[in-house]
């Protein structure tokens, strides 16, 4: 079947957060949902739950959490029992609850900067003290790439004079696009089992995955490193339904997975049934062709971009994600000649009518950066390179 990601579909005529909060002119490449219709599958799925005529309230299925846990099977070989698997209302929600069930009030949670915004405010709303290790930033030409630095990490540890309880792991990481190997991953999983700290893994954006790409959950990698973490996935980036709200928590460790689940009931954390029909027509395979043709098609776009920024954007630089529809901009070269006045989102914004996510946002690391959304038609990410090459008059 021939799926046409070209298509513009008209979206600020809806209460779109993406394309409302900003005038008309402006062309909106910042909050991570795509410019793509869902599946047909999920489509259907849910115009069926609405034509029945009762919203009545709906529960996770024992089918649903089989389904689930299938999808790591089939993925990466990792079984998983479907009794390991809770419903959550999103990722952001449950590293928060996540937060909330393995940390005592006044312990450590150690984040890796810069990254996606909620992980930085997570300590505040849970009361823990939040430790930085910083990602290492390698430059090549035009092109940004960032890895772990394991004396760094190390040094993060037990940092700030609280003992890490958790530590929150964006993989793959969002705002670099970054996909860790196995062999990042088996080293900073073992600095925290020596250390006795719980993980937290958000791997929303695993089945995004560009140019040929692999992921590797980390709890898959040893069942005692999955015995001190809890995965969190969903369909919302894959598939496009991020307004929907549902995302799973994945925790092997029965004594973990009541202590989430007590906090989930004791919060009241509820999941819509559309979201939880979307979930199961999504991890049961039924939209894996149009996936596979979304990865080609983002991986164009991710192309077109780093050669348009290579060639064009002269002085800025950008990630090259492994997976993920977002970029990673490095501005700072001309910011500092004067070519951009402000931050770069604000020059952006004002000059080229291009709103972009603000790198301070994502902390330490982030002065001088944007992130960009390429998960567009790419008539739309041409329109707004072009309108960014104009604004700096090259």
């Amino acid at each position: 079947m021939k799926y046409n990601f070209d298509a513009i579909i008209e979206r600020r005529s809806t209460n779109s957060s993406k394309w409302r909060q900003y005038p008309e002119d402006v062309l909106p490449l910042w909050v991570a949902d795509m410019d793509f219709a869902a599946p047909e599958p999920i489509r259907e799925a849910l115009q069926r739950l609405v034509e029945q005529g009762v919203l009545g309230y709906e529960f996770p299925t024992k089918e649903l959490r089989e389904t689930v846990a299938a999808r790591m099977q089939n993925l990466y070989g990792w079984q998983v029992s479907p009794d390991a698997v809770i419903a959550t209302p999103g990722v952001v929600a449950g590293f928060t609850l996540a937060a909330n069930a393995l940390c005592l009030a006044g312990q450590g949670l150690l984040v890796q900067p810069p990254v996606y915004p909620p992980f930085l405010k997570v300590n505040g709303s849970v009361g823990l003290v939040r430790q930085d290790a910083p990602l290492a930033l390698e430059t090549s030409g035009a092109t940004l790439r960032y890895g772990v630095d394991f004396d760094i990490f190390q040094k993060a540890v037990h940092s700030a004079g609280a003992k890490t309880g958790m530590f929150l792991l964006c993989n793959p990481h969002n705002p670099t696009g970054q996909v860790y190997s196995k062999d990042e991953l088996a080293k900073m999983a073992d600095i925290c089992l020596k250390n006795d700290i719980f993980i937290c893994s958000d791997e929303i954006h695993c089945e995004i995955l560009l140019g040929g790409t692999s992921h590797l959950p980390i709890a898959a990698l040893d069942p005692e490193i999955a015995n001190r973490t809890i995965t969190q996935i969903a369909p919302s980036k894959t598939f496009n339904v991020p307004g929907l709200f549902c995302g799973f928590a994945i925790i092997p460790n029965k004594e973990l997975f009541e202590r989430y689940k007590k906090t989930v009931e004791c919060m009241a954390m509820h999941v819509s049934s559309p979201g939880l029909a979307a979930a199961q027509v999504a991890f049961s395979g039924a939209c894996d062709e149009w996936l596979a043709a979304l990865r080609l098609y983002l991986t164009g776009n991710r192309d077109f971009l780093v050669e348009f920024v290579r060639n064009q954007l002269s002085g800025i630089k950008t990630t090259v994600p492994d997976a993920t529809y977002l970029a990673w901009m490095d501005c700072i070269e001309p910011v500092q000649s004067g070519k951009i006045s402000g931050t770069p989102q604000e020059f952006f914004l004002k000059t080229a009518k291009v709103a972009l996510n603000e790198g301070l946002d994502f902390g330490p690391g982030g002065e001088g950066f944007v992130r960009l959304n390429f998960g567009c038609p790419r008539a739309t990410l041409v329109e707004a390179l072009m309108r960014m090459k104009s604004a700096l008059g090259v």
